[in-house]
This record gives C-alpha cells, structure tokens and sequence, in this order.
C-alpha cells in the first residue's frame, strides 16, 4: 500500500473513532433524543445527496430494504444504546457484525466457512459476550444488546446489498439518507418530545457534531473508503481498520472517562483477535462490513 494511502486510511479510521464519541456525546451527555438525532442527521445526508438519487438501483424493493436497515434502522439502534452503553464497549460489540455478516453470506450467497473462519467467528462471540456481561447481578447490558441489534440489522443490509450490482457510494448514500429520513421522523415525531428544546439548550455545537456526522463522515470519509477497497484487496485493508476500535477505547477512556477494566481487556482482545482472523480469510461481503461495523455514522 501506497504512504499517501495509508496515511489516508489512518485519518478514516481516526475519523470513524471521533464520531463514535461524539455520537456519545449528542445523545447521552447533551440529552439529544436519539431517534431525532439520526433523523437530522438523514435529512442532511439526503439533501446533499439528492442528485446522484436517480436512476434508482434494481431491484427497487432491495435498495430500499438495505437502506432501512443499514440506516434508519441501525442508527436508531445505535443511537439508543449509547444513551447508556460506553463508546469502547460500544466499539467491541460493533465486531459482532464479522461474524454475522460471515454467517448471513453463508445462507444468503453460498460461501464456504473453513475451520480457522469458524475459530475466529467463536472468538468474537466470546469477546463480545465478555464485553456485553454485567457482572453485577449477571445481566447483560441493555444499551450494549441494542447495539448488537443494530450491528445484525446492518449486517444483512450489508449481505442484501451484495446483491445488487454497479450502487456507486453516493448514489447509495442518497438512498439510505432518502428512505431512513422519513420513517425515523414519524418515530421521533411519535416516541419524543422537547427535541428543538434541547436543540437551543446546546446551540450551535449540536449543529456542529451533526453536520460533521453527515458530511465529513458519511459523505467524504465513506467515499474515499470506497476508493480504497476499489484500489487494494479487502484482507488487506480489513486488518489495518481495527485501529477504529483502539482509537475509539483510547478516546473514550480519554475523552468520556470509559472504564476500561481486565474485563475488558480480555473481551477486547478476544473479539479484535477474532476479527483479525477472519478478515484476513477472503469474504466477499468484507469491503461492506468494514464501513459498517467501524462507524458510529
């Protein structure tokens, strides 16, 4: 790989890490609802978006799916857990979405899983699982398990998009940001209240943290992503992008006092470990799930 390529990589990854705590932030520092929160952020994403929405992929109905569930549904998700969750934890749960993906393109596009695959996939469980257990009354995590939620949802969006051929990166941001904009406004329009209260309560900060989430992130990061997956094999790529997850904890314990215990630790290394395993074994549905499971968007 190129320097000036992996420096580029660097910056995403550093990117993704900074948004994942600031999306902590908004919604749980702030006081942001979550579900308004994504809606901003969808609406922005669409209307910059617009352009590049037509001609619309084929089939119709699986442009739309993916996007509800690579969208509207995961960030809803995502957002909700981490009113509670911590942006590390959060980041190590977010590798669950390997070895869902793994399992799902199994099923759906008929690959083949060999044995150190399956090793990896059970590490990552395993990790997760220790990351996910509160040891206090031995129950998991709320935030954390709607996180899980949103890494599966996203998961098979990313194994239906497989499916469909020639979605260059903007036209499909421009769906997702289309079709997740409007029903996540009848859902926060229905399930929370005081949202521009709390919007005048922060000002012109909370404008900042989501125009950097649409813009920056969805719109220049994503896309220069995509340029290097075009340029270089995904299994190369794919390891060099666990500097989200470390990024991310070395923030979090920073930035948003995350407690990074022995506990954690052993999660974190069990499930990046597994990752690692898995992401170096050809997987075609690798590039798309690198996006997904690295990013707060």
């Amino acid at each position: 790989m190129a320097l000036r390529d992996f420096a580029l990589l660097v910056l995403i990854c550093l990117v993704w890490a900074s948004n994942n705590i600031i999306s902590k932030i908004v919604v749980a520092q702030w006081g942001i609802p979550p579900v308004f929160y994504a809606t901003i952020r969808f609406a922005i994403v669409a209307a910059c978006t617009i352009p590049w929405l037509l001609p619309a992929p084929r089939p119709l109905w699986r442009i739309i799916a993916v996007a509800l569930l690579m969208g509207g549904c995961n960030f809803a998700l995502m957002f909700m857990g981490l009113k509670t969750a911590s942006p590390s934890a959060a980041a190590i749960v977010l590798q669950l979405g390997v070895p869902i993906t793994t399992l799902l393109s199994v099923v759906m596009l008929g690959e083949h899983i060999h044995w150190r695959r399956g090793i990896g996939i059970a590490m990552t469980l395993a990790g997760a699982l220790v990351v996910m257990w509160h040891p206090e009354g031995l129950t998991l995590s709320t935030g954390l398990l709607l996180i899980a939620a949103a890494t599966a949802a996203g998961s098979l969006g990313a194994v239906m998009m497989k499916q469909i051929e020639g979605v260059k990166p903007l036209r499909f941001q421009a769906w997702v940001g289309f079709c997740s904009v409007w029903p996540l406004l009848a859902l926060t329009l229905l399930t929370e209240d005081s949202q521009w209260t709390a919007v005048s309560q922060i000002g012109w900060p909370f404008w900042a943290a989501v125009i950097f989430s649409a813009l920056v992130v969805s719109v220049l990061i994503h896309t220069a992503y995509y340029a290097l997956i075009i340029r270089y094999e995904a299994n190369l790529i794919s390891p060099l992008t666990l500097m989200t997850p470390l990024a991310t904890i070395a923030m979090g314990v920073a930035i948003t006092h995350d407690v990074f215990d022995a506990r954690m630790a052993i999660g974190s290394a069990l499930a990046l470990l597994g990752v690692l395993i898995i992401a170096v074994r050809r997987n075609s549905v690798m590039p798309l799930l690198l996006a997904l499971r690295n990013r707060v968007q």
